[in-house]
């Protein structure tokens, strides 16, 4: 009889491809096990061993205890006590478990939250009840952002008397930028890329500089927003001409560069606090969130605790995640939390349609003030075979469907800029680009690459009605310049993110909101307006929108309070700034949320608008210490 050995043999692979297969989830395990990454360890100094001569000397034994190949990549002093390294998780859960370690925190990364508003705020016709600038010239803000464009003419130290004295601070050489950068005015520049580079690897310096020069723009606008000297005939191709300055005009700033192109990460950004608390700042400002962690293991609610208690006001962003209830960012209550409001400025930018109809928008285009003819007119989503071709995403648009067309994209998922470049490589000769319910009738102008006009969620479905309705529909747009005296503003924007604060809700948050859309500030020689790779066009000036723009407002009215006050203690300050926030327009009526075209609550607009003049003379104002908010934090 003959043997079947072909289901032994099937048995058998089966066990050997079991066998495998198990094997290899235990090295997958074990290689997982062996994956390094950052983390934060905070210490107790207090708990020192007596065998141990420096603190520094204890920290290192700490870490060689789990690991005999990690090295440190910070050490803290100011922000934390403790250091950073790159760490098996194994590694960061013995350590954590030794005595005298508070805390073993895993890297976080962070993201930036992205002329007029001197006037709107009444600062240049209110110049006297300000402090004088040798007052000023005392007050130093810390910016933590990409870094600077020091040659921007928004730092121009003409007038500016010698460094305080208190200033212990430097500026850093690196690529392309020299200790020789720095002047009167911008006093210091420092960067941070260790724990960036330990993971994502070497900073690329073909695309960035590894350096305090800002690549980006982000950061030369926040902190000429902030501390920005005044500059005659500024504007954005044309747009918003006049002079431009900054909040605290005479006041120093020092640059700390903790965002490269791959974000910002937390030891970063820790190490950036701590430098700047040593540097002896007096205002730091934060444009950049991560969502939120309870306090302990949120870094820049630590670092800013840190600052809180040497005296240094901390003002951050609270995000851009609005309309949602519960998405602020930065919500500490040691933290000033910045929400964004409008200006009484926009660009009108009219789109007309072939029934004769028009409607408004906004755009910073450059070119000529209208297309020359009425144009073919065309839905995005009815010229691509994608599902999201409404979008105007890359690759989504079919050019002979588009080209020599007006066409209508929807916002959203990718950048307002990025749509008309899209449109613009299909052969389009136009865009309007329509809000969608997430920003209800919000405008905010872009500098696109194409004719473009930005309208509203309203607007936007009575254009598509007509291109639904009409067999050949046909629009053109007009560019109409600069236009202030808008009715009402300010107004919370639809973008601002808002509470409740989903981590304390006895605390109301945000703070405050400031002017965060359409802004004009210095902007970086080494990025176009858009920010895009193809647009080679460049500016001194760029206005963007954002809580990144309305938080350095409020961190440079600290510092003119601070200049003012020098005594005043952070809660001081911003007591001042709250309780002289306005909810209601000087004619009547009360502030309003852009979303819903109905009155703002708090959870919208914090204590209200910021009405600096207001601030400098409170009358009265609420003071904390730091055992006023432990005692607040620990009770039961």
């Amino acid at each position: 009889m003959e043997l079947n050995t072909a289901k032994p043999r099937k048995m058998l692979r089966f066990v050997v491809l079991s066998l495998l297969f198990l094997l290899g989830l235990c090295h997958f395990s074990a290689g997982m096990n062996m994956m390094k990454s950052n983390f934060i360890v905070h210490m107790a100094k207090s708990q020192m061993p007596e065998s141990f001569e420096d603190h520094t000397h204890w920290y290192d034994s700490s870490l060689r205890s789990v690991s005999g190949s990690a090295e440190m990549l910070y050490v803290y002093n100011n922000a934390v006590h403790g250091f950073a390294a790159r760490l098996t998780a194994e590694e960061a859960e013995s350590l954590q478990n030794q005595p005298g370690i508070l805390s073993v925190l895993p890297e976080m990364k962070y993201e930036l939250h992205t002329t007029r508003t001197p006037s709107f705020l009444g600062l240049d016709v209110s110049a006297d009840y300000f402090p004088e600038s040798n007052a000023m010239g005392d007050v130093i803000v810390g910016v933590l952002d990409t870094g600077v464009w020091p040659e921007s003419k928004s730092f121009d130290d003409t007038g500016f008397g010698p460094i305080p004295a208190s200033w212990k601070g430097e500026c850093e050489s690196g690529t392309n930028f020299t200790s020789k950068n720095c002047n009167r005015k911008l006093i210091g520049a420092r960067y941070f890329a260790k724990g960036y580079e330990s993971t994502l690897g070497p900073i690329d310096v073909s695309k960035e500089s590894k350096s305090p020069r800002d690549d980006d723009g982000h950061g030369t606008h926040t902190s000429t927003t902030a501390t920005g000297s005044v500059v005659q005939g500024a504007s954005l191709l044309g747009y918003a001409s006049g002079n431009a300055r900054g909040m605290a005009t005479h006041a120093r700033v020092a640059v700390y560069k903790v965002c490269w192109v791959g974000g910002c990460f937390s030891s970063d950004i820790l190490a950036a606090l701590d430098k700047a608390i040593d540097d002896n700042v007096n205002v730091l400002s934060l444009s950049l969130g991560g969502g939120n962690s309870d306090y302990y293991r949120d870094s820049v609610a630590i670092g800013a605790f840190a600052a809180m208690e040497k005296g240094i006001l901390v003002s951050c962003s609270a995000g851009n995640a609005g309309p949602s209830p519960y998405s602020l960012s930065n919500v500490a209550p040691w933290i000033t939390t910045v929400g964004a409001g409008t200006l009484d400025r926009d660009f009108p930018a009219y789109v007309s349609l072939g029934n004769g109809k028009n409607f408004s928008g906004v755009s910073l285009y450059k070119g000529a003030s209208s297309l020359s003819k009425m144009l073919p007119f065309v839905y995005a989503g009815n010229a691509s075979n994608m599902t999201n071709g409404n979008l105007c995403m890359s690759g989504t648009l079919i050019p002979e469907e588009v080209k020599g067309k007006i066409v209508l994209c929807d916002r959203g998922i990718n950048p307002r800029v990025q749509k008309g470049s899209v449109v613009k490589a299909a052969g389009g000769a136009g865009m309007v680009l329509a809000n969608t319910a997430a920003n209800g009738d919000e405008l905010i102008a872009d500098a696109h690459l194409i004719p473009a006009t930005s309208v509203g969620q309203t607007t936007g479905e009575a254009i598509k009605n007509y291109l639904t309705s009409n067999p050949n529909p046909t629009a053109t747009i007009l560019f109409e310049g600069t236009k202030v005296g808008i009715k009402p503003s300010p107004v919370v924007a639809a973008f601002s993110s808002r509470g409740p604060n989903s981590i304390t809700q006895e605390i109301l948050k945000p703070d405050i909101i400031a002017p965060g859309v359409n802004i004009l500030a210095g902007w970086t020689g080494a990025a176009g307006p858009t920010g895009l790779a193809e647009d080679d066009r460049r500016v001194e000036f760029n206005i963007i929108s954002g809580t990144s723009m309305s938080c350095p407002h409020v961190s440079g009215l600290a510092a003119l309070l601070k200049g003012a006050h020098p005594d005043w203690s952070p809660a001081a300050i911003r007591s001042a700034l709250m309780t002289t926030a306005y909810t209601v327009y000087k004619k009547g009526g009360a502030l309003q949320d852009v979303v819903t075209g109905k009155p703002s609550t708090p959870f919208d607009h914090g204590a209200g608008h910021v009405d600096p003049v207001a601030a400098l003379n409170p009358g009265l104002v609420y003071d904390l210490k730091a055992d006023d908010y432990l005692n607040f934090l620990c009770v039961p």
